[in-house]
This record gives structure tokens, sequence and C-alpha cells, in this order.
């Protein structure tokens, strides 16, 4: 009998795992994103899933990647410290890994988001990496990667991490906005390139508001209602982070 098993997440690509490789509904951005892959691979990352091609029924096969993905709700292990630190200098890795790959060796799935410096993963959320033992073993779902900016990564990465979302989204950790504003701190330091706060808060709410409109467009597809709540849960994060941005940032005058 064939070793299979139905992933959880991944709700758009319909991810499966079969044996030792796990099969994804693919699009015209799959060879980009096998090229990109491979480019990760040949420069020594061993936290993505190697490409092996196309299936039969036209879906992408990738190496399985064995390890714990953290599910919503997340366990609270999520939001230590050292896991945040060790993620933040995993993406710094990528960056330097991906800033050699050719931008216009599209298409991709999502526009880029100038000025282009690295390939963006663009979904850098928990339930997209594994771990081993405390160890961070792997980075999934590269379909939506496409050039961009380093702080439009990374503002992702900080509101999902950090996280910078309003206190009635369930899916992130309630806590003071001194302590969000510590965290924050904590992963642009790991992260160890230059990237000011105050420019890192303005990018997600522009990447809010950008990521609900996309998830608006793909809500008319059958079974896809949902995502029509997903949007609005990113726009109330995104009013939120404005009305606390000063304070988030740490400027003079704002209570924490």
């Amino acid at each position: 009998m064939t070793d299979r098993e139905v992933l959880p997440g991944g709700s758009m690509s319909d991810p499966v795992r079969v044996g030792r490789t796990v099969r994804r509904t693919a699009g015209p951005w799959t060879p980009t994103v096998h090229r990109l892959l491979e480019h990760l691979i040949a420069a020594g990352v061993d936290v993505v899933p190697r490409p092996l091609g196309i299936d039969d029924d036209g879906r992408e096969v990738l190496a399985h990647l064995p390890g714990e993905v953290p599910q919503y709700p997340l366990p609270g292990w999520v939001w230590h410290d050292d896991v945040l630190v060790v993620v933040a200098r995993c993406v710094a890795r990528l960056h330097a890994a991906t800033a050699s790959f050719p931008a216009d060796d599209g298409p991709w799935q999502l526009p880029t988001h100038g000025p282009v410096e690295v390939i963006c993963h663009n979904d850098l959320a928990p339930d997209n990496v594994v771990w081993d033992r405390g160890e961070l073993v792997g980075v999934l779902d590269w379909d939506t990667a496409s050039p961009g900016s380093r702080v439009w990564d990374v503002a992702y990465l900080a509101y999902r991490w950090v996280p910078l979302a309003d206190p009635r989204n369930t899916d992130a950790l309630p806590g003071s906005l001194t302590e969000r504003r510590r965290r924050l701190r904590l992963l642009l330091g790991a992260y160890a390139h230059p990237l000011a706060p105050a420019a890192v808060l303005a990018t997600v709410v522009e990447r809010l508001r950008d990521l609900a409109a996309f998830t608006e467009r793909r809500a008319d597809g059958p079974g896809r209602g949902h995502l029509r709540e997903h949007a609005a849960l990113y726009r109330r994060d995104a009013v939120w982070v404005t009305a606390h941005a000063a304070a988030l940032a740490g400027e003079p005058g704002e209570a924490g």
C-alpha cells in the first residue's frame, strides 16, 4: 500500500505526502520556484525541499522534510526568544543566498516589490517552518516567492513571529506593547541587517493591506469563502499596527 497522507496547511496547493515526497498543485511559476530551490541547495542551504519535477498528474514533486510543523493554535514554545532568534538568522541566510538569483528568471506568482534586493519567501509564518528536536530543519511553501526588498519579507516575518497583530487576533501571542517592541528589536538584531523598526512597521501595514487584497481575489473560488474572513483580519491588524506604530518603534514620548 502506498504511504500517503494529506498534509495540513497549504489550503491553496492541496499538499499530499506520498512516501518520501510531497505533491502539490503546480502553476506557471513552479519551474521558477524549482530553479530557486536548486540555487539555494547549490549555495549550501539545507533547509529547503529539493524539487523533483512534475508528476503524471501535473503536480509538483518535492522531497519531504520530516519533522514537526507547528499548527494553529500554536504551541507555547513557538514564542520563545531563542526560536525567534533562530528563525531570523535563518531568514538572513536565505536572503543572502537568494541575492544572486536572477530576479527576471520568472514568471512568479506574486508581483515584485522593489527595490529588488533578494527573493522574498513572502509567507514566513510559523506553520511553514519545520523543526526537529528543537532545531530548525526546513522552510516550506515557496510557491509565492518573488523578487523584492529585505524589509518586505522581514515585515511579514515580524508580523507573524513578534507578533505585530491586534490582540483580538487569536493566532497571535497576547502581550504588552513593551514586550512586542522588545521582540521586534530582538528579531531585527538577529537578522543583522540595518532595518529600522519604524520602516519595518510601515511596511507591515503596506504588506497587510496588499495581502488582504490578494486574499480577497482568491476568495472567489469554490470552498474559499473563509478567505474573506482572513482578509478582514489582515485589515484589522493593519489598523492596529498603524495606531501603535510609534510605541512599537520606541519613539520618544510614546507609552508602551
